[in-house]
């Protein structure tokens, strides 16, 4: 963790709390204490990403959508922060590749599997690409829980309200593979999607604010 992400974290640990009330951070035992993981939350609110990142137990390096670093001044602060791009709504073979090599280094990196922020709270379909990634990358991966920012701040709002009970958990890690080859990796993809989707369905409190009947499918 570097000096410039450790001095980004203290005003978001120090800010939070206050406008959030209360915020709770549940799971971090669940956070590999060394080695390769993939993070994968759930996206409510544009604050998601420094609320992951300041109370993550771990620095994770982030893929964020390619706009983001077209201003000079977020061009020279992302990479620093250990932000790096993604082309949206495309396949983006070089960011794959970037997150590959992160994950071969024994580090974290956190993507967001739906892409972007959910429109209204619920859990949106999630881009194949990452679950793609999420297969191949043989790694654990943590589920991570975001309760309560889309009541905070949702992406259609000016400015976020104060007051709003706010949950961060990370879940248990799951493991996927490894595949003795392609096939039988795009073959498990479903049942992978399902099992993610049924984490971040719990950990996000979304299945306790709409109950799903046994006999609904999972999407």
């Amino acid at each position: 963790m570097n000096a410039l992400y450790r001095a980004g974290r203290l005003p978001f640990r120090w800010g939070m709390p206050r406008l959030a009330n209360p915020l709770r951070v549940e799971g971090l035992e669940n956070v590999p204490r060394e080695g390769s993981f993939l993070l994968l939350p759930n996206h409510q609110s544009a604050l998601d990403p420094p609320l992951v990142q300041s109370f993550c137990p771990r620095a994770v390096h982030a893929m964020t959508k390619s706009t983001q670093f077209a201003s000079p001044v977020f061009r020279w602060i992302l990479p620093r922060i250990l932000a790096f791009p993604v082309r949206r709504y495309r396949v983006d073979p070089q960011a794959v590749r970037v997150a590959l090599r992160l994950l071969q280094a024994g580090e974290g990196v956190c993507i967001y599997p739906e892409g972007e922020r959910t429109w209204d709270g619920t859990l949106q379909p999630f881009r194949r690409g990452t679950l793609r990634l999420m297969l191949a990358a043989d790694v654990p991966v943590v589920p991570c829980g975001i309760e309560g920012m889309y009541d905070l701040w949702p992406r259609w709002a000016r400015r976020p309200r104060r007051g709003i009970p706010v949950t961060l958990r990370f879940g248990e890690p799951l493991r996927f593979g490894p595949f003795p080859d392609r096939a039988a990796r795009d073959a498990s993809l479903p049942e992978a999607e399902a099992r993610l989707r049924a984490a971040l369905l719990e950990l996000s409190g979304e299945n306790r604010r709409h109950p799903v009947s046994p006999d609904t499918p999972v999407p």
